[in-house]
């Protein structure tokens, strides 16, 4: 959802549950350099409240990391998240882009969840139906009018001009999906509250979900299973994550029943994505978010599915200093948004 094109000097901004994350690189073909990038605590109710109050307390620690982090740039690209966008792939007549733009519109009534005219609409021409050879494949996002302006206001309230507005998974798809890759790959975001998934293919989106399952759901389950307290029950998943040998596998019996609900709904978007697309099986599986670094989770999946399954790098299409190798890798499942953000081609 483009406002302005032309703009090569901007930052990406990721406003998560939980933390706000900046990413300014060069913005020069083919030499993308890490510039300035940085991360600020924020609560919950910062991040989903409508309050006044939340949103200039939200305002603030934007304008405080922008500053702290040295983003010279007013201009922005920012992500926003599964929850409160919807996306999807259709199939439309073979029509000029001009025609194409008026039948999204005309149709999007039974397309979209929200009423069209309280909703901002985009779309992107994927490439043939694989269903229909007289149609061709469209990706349609849509965000409610009022979050859309409301996030804009907060963003224009300190001075920051916003270039794009982008939903979250195909920022996530452009940082971890290395370029030139056609073989389908399947990106895994196990956020706070939810899971995202986005299946790719020839350097396309072909499948979004978002799953309500999260890194916060593992830890309730290991809370009420093991009768602990939260804190300890977060402990405990993420030192001793899917593992059976660790304390004698208690964590692992505590929440398998809780990632199985995750795994099922992966299988459905897996069956889905090679039922549309026939001759296509899915190569790889990307983890990231704060959940995906669980111990035994990633080998839990290659196990569950029989797929190569890694640990992205949103830092992998980014030049950098050797040096700063380390520093980078550790907060790299935080940060596939804001680099994916930053890695737009305006």
């Amino acid at each position: 959802m483009s406002l302005l094109s032309g703009v090569s000097d901007f930052f990406g901004l990721d406003i998560g549950t939980t933390a706000v994350r900046v990413v300014q690189l060069t913005n020069t073909p083919g030499n993308k350099q890490l510039l300035r990038y940085g991360m600020e605590p924020i609560t919950e109710k910062s991040s989903a409240s409508d309050s006044k109050a939340e949103q200039q307390k939200l305002a603030q620690t934007i304008k405080e990391l922008v500053s702290k982090t040295g983003i010279s740039t007013r201009n922005v690209a920012v992500g926003l998240s599964s929850s409160r966008v919807f996306s999807t792939i259709v199939d439309i007549e073979r029509l000029s882009p001009a025609e194409l733009g008026k039948t999204i519109h005309f149709q999007a009534d039974s397309i979209i969840p929200t009423p069209p005219a309280e909703s901002k609409i985009d779309w992107a021409l994927i490439g043939d139906s694989p269903v229909d050879a007289n149609k061709v494949e469209v990706l349609i996002s849509s965000v409610p009018n009022e979050f859309a302006e409301s996030r804009l206001d907060l963003l224009e309230s300190i001075g920051l001009n916003v270039i794009s507005f982008e939903p979250d998974n195909l920022a996530l798809a452009r940082a971890l999906v290395p370029e030139g890759t056609t073989a389908p790959q399947m990106v895994i975001d196990i956020g706070n509250k939810n899971t995202d998934i986005v299946i790719t293919m020839n350097g396309s989106p072909r499948l979004t979900r978002s799953i309500p399952t999260g890194a916060e759901a593992l830890v309730r389950a290991a809370t009420q299973n093991l009768n602990i307290d939260e804190q300890q029950a977060q402990e405990f998943v993420f030192k001793f994550g899917l593992s059976q040998q660790k304390l004698e596998g208690q964590v692992y019996h505590a929440i398998v029943s809780t990632v199985d609900l995750l795994t099922t709904d992966i299988a459905k978007s897996i069956k889905f994505f090679e039922s549309r697309y026939q001759n296509a099986k899915l190569e790889r599986m990307i983890m990231t978010g704060s959940a995906s670094a669980l111990p035994e989770f990633p080998l839990y999946l290659a196990n569950k599915f029989g797929v190569e399954v890694e640990i992205g790098n949103a830092w992998g299409g980014v030049k950098y200093s050797p040096e700063r190798q380390n520093e980078l890798l550790t907060v790299s499942n935080y940060f596939g948004v804001a680099v994916g953000l930053a890695e737009r081609n305006e």
